[in-house]
């Protein structure tokens, strides 16, 4: 062949797909590769290169390097990066004075081929192509990549550089630079999350998705001995690597992976080269040489690498035995990531890298939070359903089970007409527990799931109780999960959910108190007041009062009687003046009923109240208020049944403590966190009159409680998920 051919040394999956689209362009190709069957099939049957079920061959000349020792002019070289030296012991005696090579190589190889060739005769790529041998003369064309070429060392764009570009733009939209380096680096970063799905027989895309501490920590080293280089990064395909450097805002490492994953999601092929290397062609896997120049420079430049080390490690365990292939590796990676100061992970590091990870691991696994959500909400809880109770509580156990493992101990509660109380403890840090607290029945009667199921339209989630409770309880289990998965402390918790709270919790009141009474804090999974904590509720009073008077003709002998309705109405007017709008405390009276027949003066009437206070003080003034209620007509009677159904919560200073611990929390995940207090009550009203810290309203964010409008946002499952493992782990340090 003449001086404008093109030799490519190393006919794999980029070289056969350059070769190929250079020679059916019409450029006269040459292909040299040491395996003998495929160069054979080629000799026989030309280059083949599949797409989907389509198949199209080129003829070009092929031999193993024994077989040609004619000179070569320009050459590709894109022989495995450990297979370089062998590669440049059999060109190098052959390259014309004034031949050149190309290295479209993973990897930095350029300075050795500098080093054998000379610095003159060298020129730099790039190249991003999804390519595989799937038989001997075959290549599957993985979809769309990216080649840029240039000079070394940020020289300009030359001649011939200019003139190779032309010619492989038959492959595509190949170009020129002068910063082919950026691009090398980016790769590498790039490459590194790749090395690390070969760890795992899975999807590439979902690797990433599932294990963003490891992705990201390990593309964060190789971009820490970039910048340490001075190098600038280059986006390449759909990889931003400034996304991916330390320090990047999360928000924008979340949205870039997310593009990143979808785009690996469409290509042909959905596993690594080096997955293929172990897992089918049984051999070694280039990385391991190719990550060399990294380490080097990073131990030149004090710069730590311990998880791509790790990443490398583990792919030499597979290369001895491909049957350790597992996932399980990368949760390893993740806790390592998460267990390193001042990492995309960084559990001992600062509070912000800490809390950058949990919302990291959180966010990788929304659509996990999701899926449990769905199956929770299909458990039919109405509070005045015992049988459909017990089968949810059942399902919550199971559940509980599963994702955070057997309890140190379990209590069961049990009730007679409503649900049973269920107390599972977990240890951790400190002598007595943080309470989480919730309930797992519902206002919905049974039979709504029929008619109004679980539904996700993007971010919002509907269905009966998807906000009141049941997504807290999986923002609990989840905030639980995160702190297990990164390795960071916890403090000893007691999980407790009753079946009675939309009803008053008349028969659990009382087991709360008791467990609240050994406890350090409590956490109340109720929803979130447009997305602020709960700091004072009211305390609520739940009253009767009957009036006995005295039946007469209302019309033979009006005087004979004492009108029990009459009275009631004197006694309305009084009670109305208790109110305090001021002092928060409101007083409604909703029914009313009385008297049997207009012509008989009625002899029994009887008023329901609902009184809301917001301190102790006006709860002791209505009570005694209430309590000295006297009739206004001497002839009747009045009785005052009924009682305060939750004592008030008020902003003590141990709530106040714990709601600025909680907002510190979520100024590291990057958000502000606001506190309200409302008239309506919860568990936490009894947990905090007993002298204990509350943090409510740290469940669903969303609205329509009680409504056929509920709904919660899968984003705020996440964000409050994270809340819940960030205060968790700040309360373990304390």
């Amino acid at each position: 062949m003449s001086s404008d051919s093109y030799t490519v040394v190393g006919a794999g999956a980029i070289g056969g797909t350059l070769a190929f689209s250079l020679a059916r362009a019409g450029h006269r190709v040459r292909l040299i590769d040491t395996d003998a069957a495929h160069v054979t099939a080629i000799q026989d049957r030309g280059l083949t290169v599949a797409r989907g079920e389509h198949r199209e061959s080129v003829r070009v000349e092929a031999a193993t390097p024994d077989a040609y020792d004619g000179p070569v002019h320009r050459v590709l070289l894109a022989v495995k990066a450990q297979a370089t030296d062998a590669a440049l012991d059999w060109i190098a005696p052959r390259l014309a004075p004034d031949g050149w090579v190309v290295s479209f190589q993973n990897g930095f190889n350029e300075e050795l081929i500098a080093d054998r060739i000379g610095p003159d005769r060298t020129v730099a790529a790039f190249v991003n192509i999804f390519a595989d041998v799937i038989e001997p003369g075959v290549i599957l064309d993985g979809g769309a990549g990216a080649l840029v070429v240039g000079e070394r060392h940020g020289a300009a764009v030359s001649e011939r550089v200019a003139a190779l570009v032309a010619d492989l733009q038959s492959w595509g939209p190949a170009v020129a630079s002068d910063n082919v380096e950026g691009y090398l680096w980016a790769k590498a970063g790039f490459g590194a999350m790749l090395a690390a799905t070969a760890l795992a027989d899975a999807p590439m895309a979902e690797l990433i998705d599932r294990h963003p501490l490891t992705m990201h920590e390990v593309a964060g080293e190789v971009f820490d001995v970039a910048e340490a280089l001075g190098v600038e990064l280059e986006t390449f395909d759909a990889f931003e690597p400034e996304a991916f450097r330390r320090g990047a805002d999360p928000a924008v490492r979340r949205a870039a992976a997310g593009r990143l994953t979808a785009w690996l999601a469409t290509q042909a092929k959905d596993r690594s080269g080096i997955w293929r290397d172990l897992a089918v062609r049984r051999r070694p896997v280039e990385v391991t040489t190719h990550y060399a120049e990294v380490f080097t420079q990073a131990e030149r430049h004090g710069v730590s690498t311990p998880v791509l080390r790790s990443v490398i490690a583990g792919l030499r365990e597979l290369e001895r035995d491909p049957g350790l292939m597992a996932e399980e590796r990368l949760v390893a990676l993740d806790r390592l990531a998460a267990s390193l100061p001042g990492t995309h992970g960084g559990t001992v590091g600062p509070d912000r890298d800490r809390a950058r990870a949990v919302r990291e691991w959180l966010d990788a696994h929304r659509e996990d939070m999701v899926d449990d959500l769905a199956a929770y909400t299909s458990q039919g809880s109405a509070s005045d359903d015992r049988e459909a109770l017990a089968a949810c509580l059942t399902w919550v156990r199971g559940w509980l089970d599963g994702a955070l493992g057997a309890p140190q101990a379990e209590e069961v509660l049990e009730r007679e007409r409503t649900g049973d109380i269920l107390v599972r403890r977990y240890p951790g840090t400190g002598d007595r527990p943080v309470l989480l607290l919730g309930h797992y029945d519902t206002v919905w009667p049974t039979g709504t799931l029929e008619e109004w199921p679980f539904r996700r339209d993007g971010d919002v989630i509907t269905g009966p109780g998807v906000f009141d409770m049941k997504a807290g309880l999986v923002q609990a289990v989840w905030g639980l999960r995160a702190l297990d998965a990164l390795s960071l402390p916890r403090p000893a918790c007691t999980l407790m959910l009753n079946g009675d709270e939309e009803t008053g919790s008349l028969t659990s009141s009382e087991a709360i108190v008791a467990e609240a009474r050994g406890s350090r804090a409590a956490l109340v999974f109720e929803a979130a007041a447009g997305g602020a904590v709960k700091t004072a509720r009211k305390g609520v009073g739940l009253f009767t009062v009957t009036v006995t008077g005295k039946e007469a003709h209302a019309g033979l002998d009006p005087d004979a009687g004492a009108s029990a309705v009459e009275e009631l109405a004197h006694q309305i007017l009084y009670l109305a003046g208790l109110r305090d709008p001021e002092a928060g405390t409101s007083l409604n009276v909703g029914v009313i009923e009385g008297g049997t027949r207009s012509n008989v003066t009625a002899g029994r009437a009887v008023a329901r109240l609902d009184v809301r206070v917001a301190t102790a003080a006006e709860q002791d003034r209505i009570g005694a208020a209430l309590d000295a209620l006297l009739p206004v007509d001497g002839r009747t009677s009045i009785e005052v049944t009924g009682g305060w159904n939750r004592p008030v919560f008020e902003r003590t200073a141990g709530v106040a403590e714990l709601a600025e611990l909680a907002r510190s929390c979520a100024a590291t995940l990057g958000w502000d966190l606001r506190e309200t207090s409302v008239g309506g009550a919860s568990d936490g009203n009894f947990v905090v009159a007993a002298g204990v810290p509350v943090l409510d309203g740290i469940g669903a964010v969303g609205s329509g409680a009680h409504a056929r409008s509920e709904n919660t946002s899968v984003a705020g499952m996440v964000e409050r998920a994270a809340l819940t493992a960030t205060v968790l782990t700040s309360l373990s340090e304390r």
